[in-house]
């Protein structure tokens, strides 16, 4: 997508007829959704919709290279950009390995990733600045200075963006990363993972693991002190928010390892179990690859997101210089076999015990009975989970509704979740596992029983996915170079 201001005009100008129309059916009643959306938002969600059901997809490298487009840093926000060094040692690799091994169920196929420094960026609230003030010229080191000069609790969040592991990086998601900082008082260190299909799984994980790794033993060169793993809460949207997850659960299950003893990090010797985090927190975490379940189908009225493939509703993506794969693969993120992996889709993960706290928020979305599937497990194996949903609302609507209610009492309850179980200012209250609908518009608050959410069993949720993979592999042709549109 062409971003400069022609670009812009050349894709919205066509849709000015498309825009009337949406705003004249909403102020008419006649759109099925004028009683739960103001029209702002929705003439947002069925722009967004239009443009993700685009009937020519884009070529993958030209949407990726698009989302990377660094926007600038200015205004209320400190941002300090680091390399975090690769260790000597492979250990962590090795063991993720072991781990992806040991809950493997069939013959799946990735590759095992090589180690590589990690990017990230260090992000603070910068107050008493005006939005528009540009960055200061100084070292990143003076940046990371100044940055903790303003920080006031110990909460660091380890924070994985968004965009369907192939888009996007920690420059498109500085404003939320700042607002979790200012709101919570402390500070956010946003991972650039690598992104698929060049860096499929566990390539995103290694990194994930390797950066909390960091956190807990800063690697030489690092602007960081340590920092106790009950001050770090691992926190993420959509595809972010699964790795968030899934890194969780990477560490729930190294834990579990017969061989478990110790691992070696820049010199430092890590003795197992591995610590766990103090809490993980997502909005719209994407936790089933498959995306087969009924919610996909159900509430997609209120949703932008594009429907999972079918044997019906297959689409090419253009080949480029980076898809299809070579070998071919069924999917940017991994090989079809591992869809279903816990590690892949934590929504298959069966054993949430020992885990820390959790904190999800979805809308009426495509992808809220997922969430609703881990909620309810987690909850009944022992696990304390916040469980917030949004009638009516779409996929990650934090993120693009920022004129909401909703959205503001979603970054609220982020951050109070995240300062309660990290020692924040509200680190003195006692947490307990609790669910609440919020009602559209009117934002009234009804419980819900966590234990009890209304979504299938954990059995129906295996067929589904089996049932989805089956589905994918039959209408791969042979080559595995079908994905839906984008």
């Amino acid at each position: 997508m062409d971003t400069s201001p022609t670009g812009l005009l050349r894709l919205f100008v066509p849709k000015i007829p498309f825009i009337a129309k949406t705003a004249l059916w909403h102020s008419l009643w006649l759109s099925p959704t004028s009683s739960k959306w103001d029209l702002r938002t929705e003439i947002t969600v069925r722009i967004i919709r239009s443009l993700m059901d685009s009937p020519e997809p884009t070529p993958i490298s030209k949407q990726q290279r698009w989302s990377l487009k660094d926007p600038g840093i200015k205004g209320k926000m400190w941002i300090a950009k680091v390399t975090l060094a690769r260790p000597e040692e492979n250990d962590i690799r090795d063991i993720l390995v072991e781990a992806v091994e040991s809950l493997k169920v069939a013959d799946g196929i990735y590759t095992k990733p090589p180690m590589l420094p990690v990017e990230a960026e260090w992000t603070g609230y910068r107050a008493n600045v005006r939005d528009d003030r540009p960055r200061l010229d100084l070292p990143e080191a003076q940046h990371y200075e100044k940055l903790m000069s303003e920080v006031s609790s110990p909460v660091t969040i380890l924070y994985f963006h968004g965009g369907a592991f192939f888009m996007m990086d920690p420059s498109s998601h500085r404003v939320p990363t700042s607002r979790l900082a200012h709101l919570t008082g402390g500070r956010c260190l946003s991972v650039r993972y690598r992104l698929s299909p060049q860096g499929p799984f566990p390539f995103a994980l290694l990194d994930a693991f390797q950066a909390y790794l960091s956190l807990l033993f800063p690697p030489p060169g690092s602007f960081h002190d340590p920092v106790a793993p009950e001050n770090i809460v691992f926190a993420g949207d959509s595809a972010g928010g699964g790795l968030a997850l899934a890194l969780l659960q990477l560490i729930l299950q190294i834990n579990r390892l017969p061989s478990a003893g110790s691992l070696k990090f820049h010199g430092h010797t890590i003795d197992l179990p591995l610590p766990i985090p103090a809490g993980v927190a997502g909005t719209s975490p994407w936790i089933d690859m498959t995306r087969s379940m009924p919610s996909t189908i159900a509430n997609a009225e209120y949703d932008y997101l594009p429907a999972p493939l079918s044997n019906e509703q297959i689409s090419r993506f253009p080949s480029d210089d980076i898809w299809p794969t070579e070998p071919p693969r069924g999917d940017l993120y991994c090989d079809l076999s591992m869809l279903a992996h816990p590690l892949v889709s934590p929504l298959a993960a069966t054993d949430w015990t020992g885990s820390c706290p959790i904190w999800l928020c979805y809308g009426e979305e495509m992808l809220a009975d997922e969430g609703k599937s881990v909620a309810r497990l987690a909850a009944q194996q022992g696990v304390t989970v916040i469980w917030q949903q949004a009638e009516a609302m779409p996929h990650c609507f934090s993120m693009i509704l920022v004129q909401l209610e909703t959205t503001r009492r979603c970054f609220k309850d982020w951050a109070i979740f995240c300062a309660q179980v990290a020692g924040g200012k509200d680190g003195d209250t006692k947490l307990e596992t609790q669910g609440t609908w919020f009602a559209a518009k009117s934002g009234k608050a009804t419980d819900v029983d966590v234990k009890t959410l209304d979504v299938c069993s954990r059995d129906e949720v295996a067929k589904r996915m089996n049932a989805a993979i089956e589905a994918r592999t039959q209408g791969a042709e042979g080559e595995g170079k079908l994905l839906p549109k984008l």
